[in-house]
């Protein structure tokens, strides 16, 4: 029984870190890799050094807002589905809305 108990508690504390902790991490890699590729320069003489390059750097950032937007749309979908009585299914490889079993 303590297994599962553990397996629980394991599972909240996972998924904590990535969702508590995770995106506004991800969230401020996004905005410190916009800052160099915007300004490289004056990210150096403030003692920012980024050895790749500013397009390089844009990308990330790109990359990273796209991942923290897709990741609050899952989630407000995911909380309107229960307020109409549905449930979000990962079936496909986007997610759809699915009458509850």
């Amino acid at each position: 029984m303590w297994h599962l108990f553990y397996d629980a508690a394991l599972k909240v504390s996972i998924w904590g870190l990535v969702l508590g902790a995770g995106l506004p991490a991800l969230f401020a890699v996004g905005v410190r890799s916009m800052i160099i590729a915007n300004n490289p320069q004056g990210a150096a003489e403030v003692g920012v050094r980024s050895p790749v390059p500013p397009v390089v750097n844009r990308v990330i950032a790109v990359v990273c807002f796209a991942l923290v937007v897709a990741a609050v749309a899952i989630g407000i979908t995911i909380i309107v589905a229960a307020g109409l009585g549905k449930q979000v299914s990962f079936e496909h490889v986007y997610p759809t809305l699915v009458p509850k079993s």
